[in-house]
């Protein structure tokens, strides 16, 4: 079986939550199929991270993208119906990758990953083959959230994108012969979009055996955030935290230290860290493990948020007991919410962190034992979309767009590997 891959983001390193799925789905599925990633790339730092995989035996073609020249047509294109996501996630190098990645035989099915690349899915040479779309999030749903929170101009910015991506998506999920999201709360979104069309919710993992801690637990009373820090719901977290918890904390722990784990901090995460010398923000780390063994807990203080936000699945695979809010709970498969304290109100965040500071390190790391994380092992968790592939690549050329996503039983043999 041949499997073309559409990325909307290089899926290496695995460093950051668009890209640890996308990172996981293609290593399951090319232990038996053969895959062809086509992929959209934003900087010549993951432009060359296209080696790597190549190196691991992946097929790989790449399409950069052109932030000025997409900016200038994202501005154009407001007066249209045309997504915001269509016009900033986009080359004009994508035609040639998709036609280097049919020069080895036609795909048996495409694999469309998130909403943005299913329209190449969906136009020629593509939309002669059976396509399988995982949404992972609904964006016209994010879109939305901040819809919800903004004023003036990004508020009908928001609005925009919302409503003309939920378009697009309906449109895509009756075209795919199958569509799968991460969470049931996004199932429930799609439903809203495109009640016809039943998707299949399919949970992120985490690498136990990767993340599992080398010593004893940390005695020292370290709280730990890691995340993309120029992402704004991840922005907006950490500002929140450090100026609304923090000194609550740190009032009862002196010794208590902060670290901001992550890439591209925004100038106001990256203040935090100038007007208080117990909080650290690091930029890019090369590996998250380090940061997260030396800690004594997590935190999540995301107010929007969708899907499963990954950082919670491995802090606790690292053994660290999490605090987070509704809106990452919400998100978290069931086994992995008892490694987790829910805390929204400031005061009530802080006291949750204090908690489980106050714990014996032992005792900290046991909170994390109570979670099922055996059960989310990455090809436990992927193992349904294999069937969703396989049973999407036995459809005819002649007949895309078919939707077999209300007929395919997840009980079928998978013979792909995952």
């Amino acid at each position: 079986m041949k499997v073309l891959v559409l990325t909307h983001r290089l899926p290496f390193a695995p460093n950051r939550g668009d890209r640890v799925r996308a990172y996981h789905i293609i290593r399951q599925l090319a232990r038996r199929a053969s895959v062809h990633v086509v992929s959209l790339v934003h900087d010549a730092a993951e432009a060359a991270e296209a080696d790597a995989m190549r190196r691991d035996g992946l097929n790989v073609t790449i399409a950069r993208v052109s932030r000025l020249r997409n900016l200038v047509r994202g501005a154009a294109g407001l007066l249209s119906s045309t997504p915001l996501t269509h016009l900033l996630l986009d080359s004009p190098e994508i035609t040639g990758a998709i036609e280097e990645g049919l020069r080895d035989g036609d795909p048996d099915v495409v694999f469309a990953y998130c909403s943005g690349m299913a329209r190449f899915a969906m136009e020629p040479p593509l939309d002669r083959f059976p396509f399988v779309l995982d949404f992972v999030d609904i964006d016209s749903g994010k879109w939305a959230d901040f819809a919800a929170v903004a004023s003036g101009p990004k508020r009908w910015l928001y609005r925009r994108e919302a409503r003309c991506l939920s378009a697009f998506e309906a449109l895509a999920a009756r075209r795919a012969a199958a569509t799968a999201v991460v969470t049931p709360r996004e199932a429930d979104a799609l439903e809203k979009v495109c009640p016809d069309v039943r998707a299949h919710v399919i949970s992120n993992g985490v690498d136990l055996q990767y993340l599992a801690p080398q010593d004893a637990p940390s005695p020292n009373p370290e709280v730990v955030f890691t995340g993309v820090f120029s992402y704004a719901p991840n922005a907006d977290g950490a500002v929140w935290f450090a100026r609304h918890v923090w000194p609550h904390v740190k009032a009862r722990v002196p010794a208590a230290r902060l670290t901001l784990a992550g890439a591209s901090p925004l100038r106001r995460v990256r203040q935090l860290a100038e007007s208080d010398p117990s909080i650290v923000v690091t930029g890019p780390v090369p590996d998250i493990r380090p940061y997260l063994w030396r800690s004594a807990i997590a935190v999540a203080p995301l107010f929007e948020a969708r899907g499963v936000q990954n950082k919670v699945l491995e802090a606790a695979a690292a053994g660290l007991p999490s605090v987070v809010t509704s809106a990452v709970w919400a998100g978290l498969p069931p086994q992995g919410r008892g490694a987790c304290r829910l805390a929204n109100e400031p005061d009530a965040f802080a006291s949750a962190v204090l908690d489980l500071l106050s714990m014996a390190p032992a005792d900290r790391r046991a909170v994390t034992e109570t979670a099922d994380l055996a059960s989310l092992s990455w090809p436990s968790c992927l193992a349904p979309l294999g069937t969703l592939i396989e049973s999407a690549g036995r459809q005819t050329s002649s007949s895309p767009g078919v939707d077999v996503s209300r007929s395919v039983n997840n009980s079928l043999p998978l013979t792909i590997g995952l």
